[in-house]
């Protein structure tokens, strides 16, 4: 870290982060290692330590589009839904330009993955694991582990043994660190088998796994004495956690696996964690990690000894235990439903949750088990109902804790995953929804044109599936990009296509929302004319349903078109009969938007005194209603949801 890098000797300013390489196989203590210099000069980076893991417990690396996003979450930063990978290594680059920050990245595969994210700046320091050279990145230092020495090892083992047991018989524990290479892994396994054995010697480790042989590594001759003392329960319990999402696990999720009581569970989790076999993972609640190095050998056991129906069974308990949390994690924000009292009521007392918070906090630390138990149950392909009711339940939840908004970069992800088994299994109605959900997130984040070529497939889905409503949104939705885009004569005519469907189905409330539509676009277009003659249809169309404000609002628009063409008197007089609406339907803020409009109105036609009084009246009425909002409680509303699945969920 403190010697001076190629560009300073060259008498060049240094472009980028330096980037210390710590490599090593896995199970010899790099993790440990970056974990640690991360602490010992975190007080150099005032901007904190950011960290990212590089690579599925299965080495499948992890895309850079997931990472920067995640490293963008911790930093604060803002994330448009749908962005691509350039876009978002560009702004963690961007984000890190103005901070001093120590960026640990974990488990790397390919130096691609480290060079998308390095930051442009050299006050940030990049500490990349990683099992070999990353080459292509300029400057890089390597630091490359073996196994410990024989004191440190020792050490490491008397944490689990204490130092009598080390001390009564030194040369034998050295033999056991031979034994191990020295590796830290085996190490952990080796303490923890001597910890569940008080009576056994340092020297009858040593004798066993020297007598064993056997062909693999150092740590898998250990894992294989140590998984052989297990109970059989306990062994088949560590075989199914291969198949926990990301690695992590908590009890819910070791139940669901093994078929047992969350109690069994929990004491099963201890056990393995005391022995080696787990390791806490450092968030809220009980959580503990698969250690990688582990997770290859615990898989093969599975395979091996478990039938593949006993497996893919588990999964199901897996998924259907998590669509459950999920469904009371959504129930705990729905205080005034009796309906989901009711189902709350329901469940068994181990998957409640005690407050709102209470499950906000569980969803939040579980986020990223709970997004790769998705994306795993859509790779598996076998358990496609299941998971399209896991991914249901999931955005209900997210959008019920953190808001549509907050949420949507996620949602895009859960949304891609429920087209990819859509397309898979022939749904033309969820390939529908799917499509609507992504190209509303497009179009929120300025990529009109894309969301228009997925509303348009989105049609042609919900024509295939024959969903009147899907269809309905869809024809509308693409009048919107078209309008977006600025071509009105489009938006005009697709709008005119979704309010003939809406007029066939007898939906009014829609096809007055329609008439609203066009008019909009007409104003645009600057044809005054079909504007006031398709406003005055929607007045109609309000009248007859008995709406109200939503009658005041579009006499408001009428009035506003009619003083863009140039007629003040006719204006005035919509003005007036749109305020008295407004009052009927007792919304303070149009009346007050309304008596403005008659204000600056009635300047233009030379009546001073008139608009003054207006706009006091105005004043008042806008200054109470900050008032009553200040004091009110502010609601999210949120729209999305999957379709298609079933109402249960």
């Amino acid at each position: 870290m403190e010697r001076a890098g190629l560009d300073t000797i060259s008498g060049r300013k240094a472009p980028r982060a330096r980037v210390l390489l710590i490599a090593g196989r896995p199970g010899y203590g790099r993790t440990a290692l970056a974990e640690q210099l991360a602490r010992q000069v975190a007080h150099r980076y005032r901007d904190g330590v950011l960290r990212a893991r590089l690579s599925e417990p299965d080495g499948t690396p992890v895309p850079t589009e997931r990472t920067a996003r995640e490293l963008l979450t911790a930093l604060g930063v803002p994330t448009p839904a749908g962005a691509d990978e350039d876009e978002l290594g560009q702004t963690v680059r961007e984000a890190l330009a103005d901070r001093r920050v120590l960026l640990l990245l974990d488990d790397a595969v390919a130096a691609d993955q480290v060079d998308a994210l390095l930051p442009d700046t050299p006050q940030c320091l990049v500490v990349a694991v990683s099992g070999g050279p990353l080459t292509g990145i300029a400057d890089v230092r390597p630091c490359t582990l073996g196994g410990l020495d024989t004191k440190a090892a020792l050490e490491l083992l008397n944490r689990y043994t204490g130092s009598v047991r080390i001390t009564v018989d030194p040369s034998a524990a050295e033999r056991l660190v031979e034994e191990c290479a020295g590796q830290p892994a085996a190490l952990v396994l080796a303490g923890g088998w001597l910890a569940a054995h008080p009576q056994a010697a340092v020297a009858d480790l040593a004798k066993q796994l020297r007598t064993a042989g056997g062909e693999g590594t150092p740590l898998a001759r250990v894992f294989r004495l140590s998984y052989a003392a297990l109970p059989g329960a306990a062994q088949r319990m560590l075989r199914l956690l291969s198949l926990a999402p990301a690695g992590l696990v908590d009890p819910h999720t070791a139940s669901a696996l093994a078929g047992c009581s969350l109690e069994t569970a929990r004491a099963a989790l201890d056990d393995a964690t005391a022995l080696g076999f787990l390791r806490g993972a450092g968030s809220p609640g009980p959580q503990y990690e698969v250690p990688g190095c582990l997770q290859p050998l615990l898989r093969t056991l599975a395979e091996n000894q478990d039938r593949p129906a006993e497996l893919q069974l588990a999964r199901a308990r897996m998924l259907e235990r998590t669509v459950r949390l999920l469904q009371s994690c959504r129930a705990t924000t729905e205080t005034d439903s009796p309906q989901a009292r009711e189902k709350l009521a329901a469940l068994p007392r181990a998957l409640r949750f005690p407050s709102p918070r209470a499950a906000e906090e569980w969803l939040r630390s579980r986020q990223p088990a709970l997004l790769a138990c998705a994306r795993l149950a859509v790779a598996d392909g076998e358990l496609d109902t299941l998971a399209r009711r896991l991914m249901a339940a999931l955005v209900r939840a997210m959008v019920a804790h953190f808001g549509t908004q907050a949420a949507a970069p996620e949602l895009y992800g859960i949304h891609r995953l429920v087209l990819d088994i859509a397309e898979r299994r022939e749904l033309p109605r969820e390939q529908a929804a799917a499509l609507l959900n992504l190209a509303d997130l497009d179009a929120q984040t300025g990529r009109t044109a894309q969301a228009l070529a997925r509303y348009r497939t989105a049609l042609d889905a919900a024509r295939a599936a024959n969903d009147p409503y899907a269809t309905g949104r869809a024809t509308e939705s693409v009048g919107g990009a078209h309008q977006e885009l600025g071509d009105y004569d489009r938006a005009a005519d697709w709008y005119g296509r979704a309010l003939a469907l809406r007029l066939a189905r007898d939906e009014r409330a829609d096809a007055a929302r329609l008439y609203g539509r066009i008019a909009t676009v007409h104003t645009y277009a600057g044809r005054y004319g079909e504007a006031q003659r398709n406003w005055r249809a929607a007045i109609a169309a309000h009248r007859r349903n008995g709406d109200v404000a939503a009658h005041a609002r579009a006499l408001s628009e009428l009035a506003r078109v009619q003083e863009y063409a140039g007629r003040p008197e006719e204006s005035l007089h919509t003005c007036h009969e749109a305020v008295e609406w407004a009052r009927r339907a007792e919304d303070a803020r149009l009346q007050a938007a309304l008596r403005i409009r008659l204000a600056d109105t009635l300047e233009r036609l030379g009546d001073p005194a008139a608009a003054r009084l207006h706009r006091g009246v105005a004043e008042r009425m806008l200054g109470e209603g900050r008032q009553e909002n200040q004091s009110a409680p502010r609601q999210d509303a949120n729209a999305y949801e999957i379709r298609g699945t079933s109402s249960e969920d």
